[in-house]
Order: C-alpha cells, then sequence, then structure tokens
C-alpha cells in the first residue's frame, strides 16, 4: 500500500472546530478566485496530492482558483473518533470551513456526496455565495424501493465486511463502480484511499448516514448561479441524478462528460472538457477578484509585510522575528489591518489572508 509521503505538498494545512466541537483539517492552495470544495468520503488532504486519481483535480482547479478543500468528519486528518455522520452536521462542517478559511463571498463546488450539503448551503447562505458546481452528485441517493433498498444494504455489507481486510478485493468492487475504465495503478491507489481514508466503522455510518438524504425540495429555493456536470455512463451515481438537479434548480446548466467515470480522469477527453467549463464558469469571479482592492491599497507597506508573512503561516513571534519588530508591534499593525479591512473577531487573521490572496 502506498504510504504519505514526507514531501510536503503545495499547500497549506490548518484546523478549525465545527459547531459540535470536531476537529476539521482543511487546505488552501492555488491562485485566483476562492473554491471551497464540499467532497466526498473518499479524501485525504495529503494522500490525495500523490494520487493519480486525485491529483489532476488539484492542480488543474489550483491555476485558475484559490482551492479551499477539507476532509470530512471521520476522514482523513479531520478527527475520526465521531458518530453523527447526518446532513447537518456536514453542513455546519462546511460552514465551519468556510469562516475558518476567511472566506467572504466564493464559488462552492460539492462533489458526489458532497453535493446535498452543498445544495443546502446554497439555500440558506446565497449571499455567501457567487455560484455553485455539482459535478457527479444527486439530491437523493438511494430511491424508496425495495430493489434500491437492498442494493444499499448491500453495499452497507459490503464496506463493513471488506474495508477492515487487507487485501483491497471488497474495496475493488467499489473502485471498479467509480472508475471502471482506470488503469491498474490508478485502481490501485483508489484501493489504497479507502483505507486511508477512514475505518470500516466510519465508512459504514457515513455511508448509512447519506442513504436518508434527500434534498429535492430545495431545488427550487437555489437562486445563484449553477453548473451541474455529471458523467453519462456513471455506474456509481445514474447520470439521471445529475439531469435532474439541472432541471430542477432555477437557470442551472447542464454539461455532459462522456465517460464512463464517476470520477473523471486525468487522460480521458472529458478531462479538459470538465476543466474548461468549470474556468469559464468563474470567469466572472477572476475578473472581480483582479479588480483593485481599496481597502488593500489603504495599507502601509509595513502592514503588507506583516499580512504576507501571516499569509505563510508564521505566528506573531516569527514576523516579529522576520521583520525585526517587537511582538507588541506586530500586534498593533494586525490591530490596524482588520480595522481598515472591516474584519473583525476570531476569524479576523484568516479573512485579511483571504483578502491578501484574492486580491493582493
Amino acid at each position: 500500500m502506498p504510504s504519505v509521503s514526507a514531501d510536503t505538498p503545495p499547500q497549506d494545512v490548518r484546523f478549525c472546530r465545527s459547531a459540535d466541537g470536531t476537529r476539521l483539517a482543511y487546505a488552501r492552495h492555488g491562485t485566483g478566485p476562492p473554491l471551497l470544495v464540499a467532497s466526498c468520503w473518499l479524501s485525504h488532504l495529503e494522500f490525495d496530492w500523490q494520487s493519480p486519481v486525485w491529483r489532476h483535480f488539484l492542480s488543474d482547479l489550483g491555476r485558475f482558483a484559490t482551492v479551499v478543500r477539507y476532509d470530512e468528519r471521520g476522514h482523513g486528518l479531520s478527527d475520526w473518533d465521531v458518530s453523527d455522520h447526518g446532513l447537518e452536521a456536514r453542513i455546519a462542517d462546511l460552514e465551519a470551513v468556510a469562516d475558518a478559511a476567511g472566506l467572504d463571498r466564493f464559488a462552492l463546488l460539492g462533489m458526489s456526496q458532497g453535493g446535498p450539503v452543498a445544495i443546502s448551503y446554497a439555500t440558506r447562505h446565497p449571499g455567501r455565495l457567487t455560484r455553485l458546481v455539482l459535478y457527479g452528485t444527486y439530491a437523493v441517493l438511494v430511491n424508496r424501493n425495495p430493489q434500491d433498498e437492498e442494493l444499499e444494504q448491500t453495499f452497507q455489507q459490503m464496506i463493513k465486511v471488506g474495508f477492515a481486510r487487507k487485501d483491497s478485493t471488497f474495496r475493488r468492487v467499489f473502485t471498479s463502480l467509480m472508475i471502471p475504465n482506470a488503469s491498474e495503478e490508478q485502481a490501485g491507489w483508489l484501493d489504497d484511499l479507502q483505507a486511508i481514508a477512514t475505518c470500516a466503522e466510519n465508512a459504514v455510518r457515513a455511508r448509512a448516514a447519506r442513504s436518508h438524504i434527500d434534498v429535492s425540495d430545495l431545488l427550487g429555493q437555489v437562486s445563484v448561479p449553477t453548473l451541474v456536470l455529471h458523467a453519462r455512463g456513471d455506474r456509481m451515481i445514474d447520470f439521471a441524478r445529475g439531469r435532474d438537479l439541472a432541471a430542477r434548480i432555477p437557470g442551472a446548466r447542464l454539461v455532459t462528460l462522456d465517460s464512463d467515470n464517476h470520477i473523471t480522469l486525468a487522460d480521458e477527453p472529458a478531462w479538459p472538457v470538465f476543466v474548461d467549463e468549470v474556468a469559464a464558469f468563474l470567469t466572472a469571479d477572476r475578473v472581480a477578484a483582479r479588480a483593485p482592492d481599496a481597502t488593500l491599497r489603504s495599507l502601509t507597506e509595513r502592514e503588507l509585510d506583516v499580512l504576507r508573512l501571516v499569509g505563510r503561516g508564521h505566528d506573531n513571534q516569527q514576523v516579529a522575528q522576520q521583520l525585526a519588530l517587537s511582538v507588541r508591534t506586530v500586534e498593533r499593525h494586525l490591530t490596524s489591518i482588520y480595522t481598515k479591512l472591516g474584519v473583525s473577531g476570531r476569524s479576523a487573521r484568516a479573512a485579511a489572508v483571504a483578502r491578501l490572496l484574492t486580491h493582493g
């Protein structure tokens, strides 16, 4: 099984607390307008950078956006000792990450099982979003009929039995559904990611909670510009579910990807289509981000020096050492910065850094 490399990925990893105290790991990379990713259980903030299944997502999106993503509760670098995987808890997690990252207004990408969370957030906080991207996702995962419910129970039993095993036989079933056209290397990495991302108990609880989610009644309330992308031959989440999203969200546009893979791979023709569509959809955000920020121009050169070092993850003591200042002077500079930028409270530091990354 591949292990997480000691090489540092090109990202900044931080932690925050959700409403119930669960510690969440989130990361930021790339340049451009902010794009927050509500992903699925299949993630690990560090391992993803080495993966031939996810690496192209991170690198290509980071070329035109400041990407903020997080490991879901019970997964990756976030706390694993959790029992609540319900929709409300996951919405609270998304809210916590957006606030901790200092995002004022941003685009939101809901991928796979992160879609219902993104849709819910869009209806609760439309003023925070510039636009919404829904990729390979759904409003309801399991239709209430005997056939679908029996299939879902089979999936959950396979997770319970197979995820704890050292060999990947059971995990390969899910891999084959998600990326049926993968190479052996790609399939092997996804097999391993399932084992690294979480434990069997969390995987079962998370899957069970998702099977009861239905946000269909919220679709008509989505008021932000929305782009829906879905693979025509998706075996994990049927194309009809993506088409239903586009049909029921006012003004949404559907892009059909010519692929059988739930996760679009780098070497298939559908991938540049995905990248071009998302990049074009975020064009208005990029134009706005390039517009000069009058409040940033009001900062002195020394204040900008302080803020840049804070943006690199330095604490006040380190900033003081770098600039040959006292810690008290650094604190005064930060107070002045917060006042000029109109930010306050516990998220002021993150909000100021986010403003610099977006407009600076």
